[in-house]
């Protein structure tokens, strides 16, 4: 669809938007809410404001095509949304949000494949193609280039954790170039042949270039000749064109997002022993261990790598050792990996020496990004904020307000004031709740997403915080009997599992006392059609996505989020600024 001038919206057009947007299988009322949201916009080309994957087909595997879009849908929970907004309002900022690309080393020894059946994020059928999903991703955002509802240029993409699978030195190079650019080879141990689960011949794997009728294949999965041959073969990433900045998630910082790693199994991941199967009773124990006693889980592991499992040969690699977080931080400033900026993505010299990976940078004009480490590496996926970082965002965020609130609901003034800020982290509000000591920091305390609520409410320019790790679209409202002390938290669904989408984020002012942030989601370049027979890159791409719904053992009816988690208006009361 050609851009079409917010000036074209007519009056009331958003209420009626908001409420049919609501009423699934009503095509008539969803063509009236489509054409409403487009008519606000000043350009929806390449969102899924204009088209979105969509399921076809009878059978167990479902092909996708492009279906209809995704109207907006008016959110007032936290505010009132005042009439001919449209006509007043001013672009604040427009950025975009990756969230838990999940860059995976297919072929490494330290892998939980075996467990799909009991654990969805063991395997993923697709997993093999998730360098060139993300790079297809970045091709995205290259063409779209602006918000679809402030017609601002995006200023940067933030991405919000788990960018690695397990956390090892060639998957954070993979993504590094895939931000930045270059040439990249998807594949680890012997570069001229796949060395995994997925031509192992074992019948509880998809061998997608045999004819074996193996478990997924009797779900419905096809074969597609080539297709591990195309997943490993070199291709050259765009890199983005605009800025980018990364937050740590919890596959960034431990064993599969959720061992504690202590330096313990690197030999492991860089040897030559890869288990590719276990009985039913050792696979029960060690998918419970991961979720209840990440020490038990290791010490399991470390057991089947030496003899308790079937073991597989493959080629060495030392690119596949766990990086720390020093390394990770100093990997984002290797030159090499600048790309279109900044140095560093935001960690600094100082990030490296303190291994700190939290840290402050300016989103927009008037606008302070917060990036924070809400990863606990005592293990479990789930995380936290210590106490030291908790105190550092009190400080950040006083220093940037012209007023707050103390913890007894009195008004205090100072700081600069002015300043709207967002913040980012990998858990959400709902998945902050690892308490255990960190053991590199043992006597320090732990904090939960519930204390960071309450402490983003007391500064009432906190307008949003950004976040991922559930692989789920969800948008929270955080209201507060005082208006202006309220904020969204907005979550978006991973680019690994199913729907596979980034989030365009705006801010706009209204000029009517109130705030609005857009919140439309992207889907990869790919082609939505796939064909069996295409591996070219963006064949492969296109796969990449339609496998991902196919997964047997996910859930992707659940991921996407409902009407109200997808392309949004958010409503606000706008912050006094003294």
């Amino acid at each position: 669809m050609s851009g079409i001038s917010r000036r074209r919206f007519v009056a009331g057009a958003s209420a009626a938007g908001a409420g049919v947007a609501l009423w699934p299988g009503r095509a008539v009322a969803r063509e009236r809410a489509l054409a409403v949201s487009a008519a606000r916009a000043v350009r929806i080309d390449g969102t899924t404001l204009e088209q979105a994957a969509t399921p076809v087909g009878d059978g167990a595997y479902k092909r996708l095509v492009a279906g209809p879009g995704w109207p907006v849908v008016v959110r007032q929970e936290l505010c009132g949304a005042g009439s001919g907004r449209d006509g007043r309002r001013t672009g604040v900022a427009s950025f975009v949000q990756f969230t838990d690309l999940h860059l995976t080393d297919t072929e490494s020894p330290v892998r939980f494949e075996y467990l799909a059946r009991l654990n969805d994020s063991a395997h993923r059928p697709q997993e093999t193609l998730t360098v060139r999903g993300a790079s297809s991703l970045v091709e995205r955002v290259n063409a779209v280039r602006q918000g679809p509802y402030t017609g601002l240029p995006f200023s940067l993409v933030m991405a919000t954790g788990d960018n690695t699978d397990n956390h090892e030195r060639i998957e954070l190079d993979w993504y590094l170039t895939v931000m930045s650019g270059g040439r990249i080879t998807p594949n680890s141990g012997d570069l001229t042949r796949y060395e995994g689960v997925q031509n192992s011949g074992s019948g509880r794997y998809w061998n997608p270039e045999s004819s074996l009728q193996d478990a997924y294949k009797a779900k419905g999965l096809p074969q597609i000749p080539g297709l591990l041959s195309g997943a490993i073969r070199p291709f050259d990433a765009p890199g983005l064109s605009l800025p980018w900045y990364t937050t740590v998630g919890n596959h960034d910082d431990s064993i599969e997002g959720s061992l504690p790693d202590l330096g313990l199994l690197g030999d492991l991941y860089t040897g030559s022993r890869k288990v590719e199967g276990c009985d039913d009773a050792t696979a029960a124990r060690l998918a419970d261990a991961l979720l209840h006693d990440p020490g038990e889980a290791a010490v399991l592991l470390g057991k089947l790598l030496t003899g308790g499992g079937a073991i597989r040969t493959v080629t060495p690699d030392e690119r596949r050792h766990p990086f720390t977080p020093a390394e990770f931080a100093q990997a984002h400033l290797d030159p090499a990996h600048t790309g279109a900026g900044p140095v560093g993505h935001g960690f600094t010299k100082d990030s490296v020496s303190s291994g700190h990976l939290y840290y402050t940078f300016d989103l927009a004009d008037g606008i302070l990004g917060i990036s924070l480490d809400t990863t606990n590496r005592a293990g479990f996926a789930d995380g936290s904020l210590g106490t030291a970082q908790l105190n550092w965002l009190e400080s950040v965020l006083e220093e940037n307000s012209g007023h707050w609130y103390d913890s007894d609901g009195h008004v205090v003034r100072g700081g600069s004031g002015g300043r709207l800020v967002v913040v980012f982290s990998h858990h959400t509000s709902g998945t902050m709740g690892n308490l255990l000591p960190d053991p590199y920091r043992p006597f320090e305390g732990r904090h939960s997403g519930t204390e960071l609520v309450a402490l983003l409410q007391r500064f009432p320019n906190v307008v949003a915080w950004v976040n991922g790790h559930t692989h789920t679209n969800q948008i929270i409202p955080h209201g507060h009997a005082v208006p202006e002390r309220a904020f969204w938290e907005i979550n978006t669904a991973s680019h690994v599992d199913y729907p596979h989408h980034a989030r365009i984020i705006e801010i706009a002012d209204n000029q009517d006392g109130t705030l609005s942030l857009f919140t439309t989601l992207i889907e990869s370049a790919a082609p939505y059609r796939t064909d069996f027979a295409d591996t070219s890159d963006p064949g492969l791409a296109a796969l990449y996505r339609e496998l991902a719904y196919n997964d047997p053992y996910a859930t992707p009816a659940t991921r996407i989020g409902s009407a109200a988690d997808h392309n949004t208006e958010l409503l606000l009361t706008k912050p006094a600024t003294t």
